[in-house]
């Protein structure tokens, strides 16, 4: 027996709800009541985007947003760092394998994490557990050409900028301190921060241009992905 012509629309709707979330995608739905796309935009000294740079906005109202760690995975391939930079939550767990065919030991000195893997390829050792804020430069004993940055941060939204020096996030409207951060910035910028409100309209837009030339690349021999 048919349903009933009123269950039979009923029924067709939902159907056709099903496809339409399916096109959506879960990702459109993610997005809270009330947010706005953030658009922030780095440049250099001369005006040209700033590729590469960290990008961190933490909110000025409200309760602190917290951001669950992650376990990354910073490989060497080559005699490099890959990635060369990553910026993760604090808490976050980082995994250091070995892709290489020789060995290597990397180290840091850096306040917010100093720590030592000696000698090794292949099998990793067991993650390093990354529990303070800060910049953390990572080396090789063996291999002075290998360079890399770790970025632990406690800020709410966070990333890099793309080739075109931006980088977007989507966040509740309301106040933000927005700072950046990139390998070659000079000592009276390592701390750039900016104070923007996000209204009512659906997008806000925040250029931040630095006052000095870039520091001299620390290593010319290879590229890497904060190159300028």
């Amino acid at each position: 027996m048919r349903p009933p012509a009123r269950v039979r629309r009923i029924q067709a709707l939902i159907r056709l709800a099903a496809v339409v979330l399916a096109v959506l995608g879960a990702g459109a739905l993610a997005v809270p009541a009330g947010a706005a796309t953030l658009v922030i935009n780095v440049r250099a000294a001369d005006g040209r985007p700033l590729p590469g740079a960290v990008v961190t906005i933490r909110p000025l109202d409200g309760a602190p947003r917290k951001v669950a760690p992650v376990h990354a995975v910073m490989d060497q391939v080559n005699r490099a760092f890959a990635p060369d930079l990553l910026v993760i939550p604090v808490g976050s767990t980082v995994e250091f394998p070995n892709s290489d065919v020789v060995s290597h030991q990397i180290y840091s000195f850096s306040p917010a994490k100093r720590f030592q893997l000696p000698l090794y390829r292949g099998t990793p050792y067991p993650p390093v557990h990354f529990d303070q804020t800060g910049v953390v430069t990572l080396g090789c004993n063996i291999h002075d050409e290998m360079l890399a940055y770790l970025v632990v941060t406690d800020a709410a939204y966070f990333g890099r900028t793309d080739h075109d020096g931006a980088f977007t996030a989507e966040v509740p409207r309301g106040r933000y301190t927005v700072g950046i951060w990139h390998p070659r910035l000079r000592d009276a910028e390592a701390d750039l921060e900016r104070e923007l409100s996000v209204g009512e309209t659906d997008r806000a837009d925040l250029t931040l241009r630095l006052g000095k030339s870039l520091e001299p690349a620390p290593l010319i021999d290879r590229p890497h992905s904060w190159d300028y």
